[in-house]
């Protein structure tokens, strides 16, 4: 298995924050749950080969009253 590749993520400290308190919310570290975010979004915009995540387009609609 081929290592990871190592480099600098400059954020702003908000959004670091936000990233922060979403990660401890999905038991992961940061840099793991950076990680799950960018490959679901690179899934989704087929960029990367694997199946498709469900997005909101891929959900049900609620029926019509």
């Amino acid at each position: 298995m081929a290592g990871k590749k190592n480099f600098a993520l400059r954020l702003d400290p908000k959004l670091y924050e936000a990233l922060e308190r979403w990660a401890n919310d999905e038991l992961r570290s940061v840099n793991g749950h950076i990680e799950f975010l960018l490959r679901e979004a690179a899934l989704r915009a087929g960029r990367l080969s694997g199946p498709r995540p469900p997005g909101p387009a891929d959900s049900p609609t609620p029926p019509e009253e």
